[in-house]
């Protein structure tokens, strides 16, 4: 399960002082601030609630210093499901009080008692259990698993009472385990195990120690691999819920039956190079040198197991073989941390923004903004996200960069990170994702190819300009851009004539730049000897963006020097029509209704 960065929130510069000092104990956390009254924070946001909502959202634990009602009234609109919501919890400005609000069970607690320790507070911990033992029995460190939840109550029933509860802990680490009446002799017990039980009078705790190695032939079918692991573990009275990780060769990072494995088990998949599987080869049950001769070291499977089990860990499970696939099981001396073993495999998303506003971004452009790790792109388009992009890696660059930017990011995703390549309006009109697939075509690079690649369409210039405008590109309609430094301009000539020669609307990106002025006045000739001049045009621009504009004109009334690199001009064909409607005008394009009303 990913951990998601905690976010200290801070409404005034009084609650900044103790939110500074909760974001130092907790180490790694977030410094948000109410602007214009908090200084010197990470992020900093305009409107309150609509900040903790789009936190909440994303799923980052909250800790508000600030009046609990604040943030009740805040995310109580999407309260739906408590077994998905994030930690919240409210902090009194002078430390003295920590209560957590949601998720108590879902680390909260564990947050509130960290964090008035740090602040020499009290913890309001309502949850009984957690109050008089200390812990919550249902509520493990991040990795492991409760196999039967319904025993937490009667086990937690009985400590409260005072009764004695038995534990046994079989393999891994279980120190947090502490509370007045754990030992070896009770009625209820909890047992810490790796393998497959059933207990009638017992919690069953598994804690993540199992390495799932594995490796398989190209195109291996998933079945085939998931039915070999499954196999392996209950062969050998393994639970599914102690795996913390798949792991293999880097070879196999692009396997789709490998990332199939893991999606099934519900961990991650983790990837070595050679290098380090070789560095297993004396503990492998079964080195091949024919496996050495193909990939550099002598075991697949068993050599992922060993590495991400590490040095104090061991086979439990020697390579088993399917017709295409091989598994293999290590167990780890303590709790498997897969944040901290080899490489994930990296994902590059291509994003298309929109015009700018977060209004105006797909579903799954926020979906994905809010999965990466690093941002890169222009730097003015990486403001435009705002506070979507706290928590990131921002990797800005200038306007001209464009293929150092797409280098950077695929670099950034082979490393194992998962990058977002942030363009504005769509990402594959004028922007970048035809510059990733061109790098990719060409170089061909071992690295670049084992990445997730996806390109996110985002609502383009185009499309808002028409939409604020009216509707001028509901007919037949092309886009030409207008910019000479990688077309020619005898070819661009040549395309806006046939636009011109076939009367299409016609949506021109990147009209003028300072060093270029001569292009729009030469197409709008051309178009000029093809359609009359009281042909719309709209001016639109920084669309979705403060300062925003949005002008219709003629063909014979452009003034050029009205256009710059921020606006997009859309000049309509010999159907369009401008109109007057409640004190505004509109522009559109007719379809041919009105020959069918005829």
């Amino acid at each position: 399960m990913e951990v998601k960065q905690i976010a200290v929130v801070a409404v005034t510069e009084a609650g900044a002082v103790t939110a500074r000092r909760i974001a130092t104990a907790l180490g790694g956390a977030e410094l948000h601030g109410r602007a214009g009254r908090v200084a010197d924070c990470e992020i900093a946001f305009a409107e309150t609630a609509e900040h903790l909502r789009r936190l909440f959202r994303l799923g980052r634990p909250i800790v508000g210093v600030c009046a609990a009602g604040i943030l009740i009234r805040a995310v109580a609109p999407l309260l739906a499901d408590k077994a998905a919501e994030p930690p919240v919890l409210a902090v009194s400005p002078d430390g003295a009080s920590v209560v957590p609000l949601l998720g108590g069970h879902h680390g909260a607690n564990r947050l509130a008692i960290r964090i008035a320790r740090a602040l020499d507070g009290h913890a309001a911990v309502t949850t009984a259990g957690d109050i008089a033992l200390g812990i919550a029995i249902d509520d493990p460190p991040d990795g492991w698993l409760v196999a039967n939840p319904e025993a937490a109550k009667p086990v937690a029933a009985a400590l409260l009472a005072g009764e004695p509860v038995r534990v046994e802990v079989e393999n891994g680490e279980a120190d947090w385990l502490t509370a007045a009446g754990l030992g070896e002799d009770g009625q209820w017990g909890i047992r810490v195990t790796d393998h497959a039980v059933e207990g009638d009078d017992e919690l069953i705790l598994h804690p993540p120690v199992l390495a799932l190695g594995v490796g398989c032939e190209r195109g291996t079918a998933a079945e085939e691999l998931v039915t070999l692991a499954r196999d392996a573990l209950a062969e050998a009275g393994l639970a599914e819920g102690a795996v913390a990780c798949v792991a293999s060769l880097d070879l196999k990072a692009d396997e789709p039956a490998v990332h199939a494995l893991a999606a099934e088990l519900k961990v991650p998949a983790r990837f070595f190079t050679p290098a380090v599987l070789e560095a297993e080869a004396p503990r492998l049950a079964n080195p091949s040198e024919l496996v050495f001769r193909e990939t550099g070291c002598h075991g697949v499977a068993e050599g992922a197991a060993l590495a991400a089990a590490g040095a104090d860990g061991a086979l439990v499970v020697p390579k088993v073989k399917s017709a295409r696939a091989t598994c293999a099981i290590g167990r780890a001396g303590h709790p498997i941390d897969p944040a901290r073993i080899g490489r994930a495999r990296g994902r590059l998303f291509v994003v298309g923004i929109g015009p700018g506003g977060d209004s105006w971004r797909t579903a799954e452009c926020s979906r994905v903004i809010a999965e990466a790790t690093d941002l890169v792109g222009y730097g003015l388009y990486l403001d435009l996200l705002g506070e979507a992009a706290c928590g990131k890696r921002r990797h800005d660059g200038a306007m001209g960069e464009e293929e150092a930017r797409a280098r950077l990011a695929l670099d950034l995703a082979a490393e194992g990170r998962d990058v977002a390549l942030v363009c504005s309006g769509d990402a594959g009109i004028y922007a970048l994702a035809t510059l990733v697939f061109e790098l990719l075509d060409r170089e061909k690079r071992t690295d670049w190819n084992r990445l997730e690649v996806a390109v996110v369409p985002g609502i383009s210039a185009l499309q808002a300009a028409a939409a604020r405008a009216g509707a001028l590109i509901n007919h037949d309609f092309c886009t030409i851009s207008l910019s000479d430094l990688l077309t020619p301009w005898e070819i661009i000539e040549r395309r806006v004539t046939a636009a011109a020669e076939g009367d299409f609307v016609v949506a021109f990106y990147n009209p003028v730049s300072q060093r270029r002025k001569s292009q729009l006045p030469a197409a709008m000739q051309i178009l000029l000897r093809h359609r009359a001049a009281t042909t719309p045009v709209v001016l639109a621009r920084n669309l979705g963006r403060p300062g925003e504009t949005v002008e219709i004109t003629s063909l014979a009334e452009l003034d050029p020097g009205q256009v710059d690199m921020l606006t997009i001009v859309l000049v309509g064909n010999a159907e369009s029509r401008a109109f007057a409607q409640a004190g505004r005008r509109w522009v559109y394009t007719p379809r041919g209704y009105a020959s069918k009303w005829s």
